[in-house]
């Protein structure tokens, strides 16, 4: 359990002593309101923060929290409709939820304050919990890992030892979601089932370009969770005044700029990179660099469709191969029909999500299928 949305709440009653009923959305099924890892809590004197399910469910969620608060024993629930199975409280979207609920005090969870301190600072941390097993003392066991070290136990050292590799595997991709066991950790057996949540560092967005659409887009990705960067080498427009919703504003030529930012290892497959200079002399050494990067989430750039094969050509000559080129998205965003700076932002900022989490940027009424897509399920 690592929300983001219920953490602050959560640590300020830790560190009260207090104990708090938490209820976690582990997987889902069908079309489900809320993604793995979104959680409830039941506060200790009778606060509600948090969602698992946008309202279908959270009454039936938050007695069951608050039970377990008094009890201590952790329960998995499952809410909705299967095609076996009718439960008592069902989803009007027709999904069906599966809910880990434990009580996180100082006693149950002593290294909550490590987690929460890390989600704080923007450290990379999962929490990985049994939450289904065939031994029930082992429900509610956890670990938590980092890329160097891992602290508490599931159970047995062989399973600690496979889930810390598992675990950092998932860490590196950001994913949250369910893995399956033998009980002492195969991972060919089934009986013990751990959920894994992430808590990573905000994505990074890389604006090249100094222009109004510069400033829609930083606020537009920002809004979705985005830590912006605008890079400009023109000092007289890429200043903290005109930029508001950027997180930084640097003035640099952008080549040489991503090069810095690449050595320091700062750019991975989480980063977005917008080109907006639509000027050859900026944008084709820039994108020379971008495109050969191995581990970039995204890489667009804005101009007409005759500046776009004008860059192509000029790239190509600068030994760019078509397999490099296949990457970039170009021109930028989807077609929405945007017309204004803002417009244009919500295109960009809809392909880079259609991109990372391999959408079709089709109108969902002209597709089949489930609406959303899960994030790790090895169950």
């Amino acid at each position: 359990m690592t929300s983001r949305e219920i953490v602050e709440d959560l640590a300020r009653w830790w560190r009260e002593g207090r104990t708090v009923g938490v209820a976690t959305v582990v997987s889902t099924f069908r079309s489900a309101p809320r993604p793995p890892g979104a959680a409830l809590a039941a506060g200790p004197t009778g606060e509600v923060i948090g969602s698992v399910s946008g309202g279908c469910v959270e009454s039936a969620v938050y007695e069951t929290a608050s039970e377990v608060a008094r009890t201590g024993r952790p329960t998995l629930e499952r809410y909705g409709v299967s095609d076996d199975d009718v439960f008592a409280i069902g989803l009007t979207c027709g999904g069906t939820l599966e809910i880990f609920v434990e009580a996180v005090s100082r006693e149950t969870f002593p290294e909550f304050g490590i987690v929460a301190a890390d989600i704080a600072a923007g450290r990379s941390v999962a929490v990985a919990t049994v939450i289904e097993a065939r031994d029930p003392e082992v429900v509610g066991c956890r670990l938590v890992v980092h890329e160097d070290d891992a602290l508490g136990s599931c159970g047995s050292d062989r399973l600690d030892a496979v889930l810390v590799e598992d675990v950092r595997g998932a860490l590196a991709s950001g994913c949250t979601g369910v893995l399956s066991y033998g009980a002492d950790g195969e991972r060919a057996g089934q009986g013990l089932r751990v959920f894994v949540a992430v808590s990573a560092p905000p994505p990074r967005l890389i604006v090249f370009g100094a222009i109004d659409f510069a400033a829609a887009l930083s606020q537009a990705a920002g809004f979705i969770g985005f830590r912006v960067t605008v890079c400009d080498a023109r000092g007289l427009f890429a200043t903290t005044r005109r930029f508001p919703y950027a997180e930084e504003v640097v003035v640099d030529w952008p080549h040489r700029y991503l090069a810095g930012e690449v050595a320091a290892g700062r750019i991975d497959a989480r980063t977005a990179i917008a080109v907006l200079t639509h000027d050859p002399k900026f944008d084709v050494p820039l994108l020379e660099v971008a495109l050969r990067l191995p581990d970039l989430g995204y890489l667009g750039a804005m101009g007409s469709r005759r500046t776009h094969r004008d860059r192509l050509t000029r790239l190509r000559a600068a030994g760019v191969a078509d397999a490099e080129l296949a990457r970039l998205h170009s021109p930028i965003g989807l077609d929405l029909g945007a017309r204004t700076p803002q417009e244009t932002a919500i295109s960009i900022v809809a392909e880079i999500i259609s991109v990372s989490q391999g959408g079709t940027g089709k109108p969902l009424g002209a597709e089949e299928g489930p609406i959303h897509r899960l994030s790790m399920d090895r169950s």
